[in-house]
């Protein structure tokens, strides 16, 4: 769908005025662009979404959109969203970070919110590195990676394959994408919103500063180049994936399960609840 042919909101009403500070050729510009477009494609309207993440670079991005945004605690991203989603269910919630927010000290709430599978949208933008905090090495980051001064060695540690460990955790709807092929990654995440369920967004976005040889990304990524792919077989999403190279891109894992809610509110009042604790 062309944004002239749009009679509602255009990718550019989705977007604040605050200009991104993001290092020249950073990833995570072309996930901004391709977030408001999907969000355009979807014509959701600006006040049904909440767009919630946690610290780094990555999660600097609520406040480049013009949604209802949260700028939480380092890995608590999902923790709020949670809570949001059984609060206000009728909102298209949005959540977006890095790969060290998200799989280290986020990594427990990243399996608990794929097990529990509900109607949430996270994005991960993934550089395989710490880069706000000048260039550590992150859960993503290759074991034998020794450009940074603060792992002259190399971690020595297997690096974590996100969207292997998405399925295996219970995700619904996985998918990994490269941050300069917009109009994909807005396919994608569009696809994603409009599933029942908890899907994983993967999205390989380059960090040229720390990490100038992922510009060859560009070069390297490429489709699955399969037929069976989606799927929604468990199994073979995760036999794929773990013979992948971690540069193949698409749509991996769709599986359809009801999303969790929670219990309807009784309406009892505060007095009954404090009388369920009484002791």
């Amino acid at each position: 769908m062309s944004e002239q042919a749009l009679s509602g909101p255009r990718a550019k009403d989705y977007k604040s005025e605050i200009k991104p500070i993001w290092c020249p050729g950073c990833g995570h510009f072309g996930v901004l662009t391709a977030l408001t477009k999907a969000l355009a494609a979807l014509q959701l309207a600006p006040e049904q979404v909440a767009l919630i993440s946690g610290i780094g670079c990555a999660s600097r991005i609520p406040a480049y959109t013009d949604l209802f945004g949260f700028h939480g605690v380092h890995g608590r991203a999902l923790c709020v969203a949670t809570g949001l989603k059984a609060a206000r269910p009728d909102l298209c919630v949005l959540v977006a970070g890095g790969d060290g927010d998200g799989f280290s000290i986020g990594g427990n709430h990243f399996l608990h919110a794929c097990r529990r599978n509900m109607d949430i949208t996270y994005i991960v933008m993934d550089n395989e590195v710490y880069g706000m905090t000048k260039g550590q090495a992150s859960p993503t980051t290759a074991p034998d990676w020794v450009a940074s001064k603060l792992t002259p060695g190399g971690t020595g540690l297997r690096s974590f394959q996100p969207a292997a460990l998405a399925v295996a955790a219970g995700a619904t709807f996985v998918a990994r994408s490269f941050s300069g092929r917009s109009n994909e990654v807005a396919q994608i995440i569009a696809r994603a919103i409009q599933h029942p369920g908890f899907s994983f967004v993967h999205v390989l976005s380059p960090c040229l500063t720390y990490r100038p040889e992922q510009k060859e990304w560009k070069h390297a990524v490429t489709d699955f180049g399969r037929d069976d792919l989606p799927t929604a077989n468990a199994a073979l999403a995760m036999q794929v994936l773990l013979n992948d190279g971690g540069l193949s891109t698409g749509l991996i894992y769709e599986f359809e399960r009801p999303a969790w809610r929670p219990r309807a509110q009784t309406g009892a009042g505060l007095a009954a609840v404090e009388e369920e604790f009484a002791v």
